[in-house]
């Protein structure tokens, strides 16, 4: 009878223990069903480009069913503020982060709490010097500066002047599409009057050129490292009852239309839909443990008056407009 007593015990015990077995791989469930998360850190989301690239980094989620979440400040300048987008994403332990830095050194810090918390990185449009990213998706920003200004080298005489206005001093793409264009401009015979920051913005900009308008800088004309910033130096020498050529750097809707109407000359074009796109898409295969580039292009061109309908038309079904 004991026997037979102790068995009954020793199966109920064995029982239980399934049981509790078959509970627990029941609550874990729900963790292995969940949506991967992609943070993406931008520079700001108070411009056409960071827009386009928002569209892409989305565009991405929903073909591969990931959840994607876009953040920015609301200045490029802001770096303090970027870097406090970026540690939140650490500690929600998205499974992912995607990020275009403002200031790539600051944002090391950062990137290194990522890696001890197992999230890959992906840098987007602006690379930093940072061994352990898993690739760089962006524009060759130096070979874009000097398409730039070889454009102005067909467009003005030998010899003639051109300012350049530029995005937050210290962000290194707006450093290397200022080296690309002193190339570019140097090899077509022109020279630089002077270098400006505006900060990425469109009202800095007009106040800039009004500035050197009102010294009797000489120039013929304004290669901006984004497109807000040669919107508004095309709106400084429209006031002011100057001719010149603008070539902006983006390709954005704005810069598009203003081509359009015959006062921007030119944008050099990337691709920020793919930046956000090809992005988002490096991330999800990085979270998933598998290879990625080291460093996708997204290329550039220029978009002047002999394209710009055909370009137009193709931003305006990534948009959906």
């Amino acid at each position: 009878m004991k026997k037979k007593y102790t068995l009954l015990v020793a199966m109920s015990l064995l029982f239980s223990l399934v049981a509790a077995g078959c509970g627990s791989s029941q609550t874990q469930a729900p963790k292995t069903s969940e949506k991967m998360k992609v943070g993406v850190v931008v520079k700001a989301l108070n411009s056409d480009y960071w827009k386009i690239v928002e569209s892409g980094a989305k565009a991405a989620g929903d073909k591969y069913g990931v959840e994607v979440k876009v953040l920015g400040p609301n200045a490029e300048t802001d770096v303090t503020g970027q870097i406090s987008l970026i540690e939140d994403q650490v500690t929600r332990k998205v499974s992912a982060l995607v990020v275009a830095p403002s200031q790539s050194a600051s944002a090391i810090p950062v990137f290194e709490r990522a890696k001890t918390a197992k999230i890959p990185v992906i840098l987007a449009d602006t690379d930093a010097s940072w061994n352990d990213k898993v690739s760089f998706v962006g524009t060759g920003n130096l070979n874009g500066g000097k398409i730039a200004g070889e454009y102005f080298g067909k467009k003005l005489p030998k010899g003639s002047k051109v300012v350049i206005l530029r995005g937050a001093l210290g962000d290194p793409t707006h450093d290397e599409r200022v080296n690309g264009c002193i190339e570019g401009l140097k090899a077509a015979g022109l020279e630089v009057a002077v270098i400006q920051p505006a900060n990425s913005e469109r009202s800095m900009a007009v106040t800039v050129i009004e500035n050197i308008l009102q010294s009797k800088q000489e120039f013929a004309g304004v290669f901006a490292t984004n497109d807000d910033m040669a919107l508004g130096a095309a709106k400084a020498l429209e006031d002011g009852g100057k001719k010149m050529v603008v070539v902006g750097f983006d390709g954005s809707p704005d810069a598009l239309a203003s081509i359009s109407a015959g006062k921007l000359n030119a944008s050099v074009a990337q691709s920020p839909y793919n930046i956000g796109f090809k992005g988002v898409e490096a991330a999800v295969k990085a979270a998933k443990g598998e290879a990625v580039e080291k460093r996708i292009d997204t290329g550039t061109e220029i978009i002047d008056a002999d394209n710009v309908k055909q370009k137009s038309e193709e931003l305006k079904k990534i948009l959906g407009k």
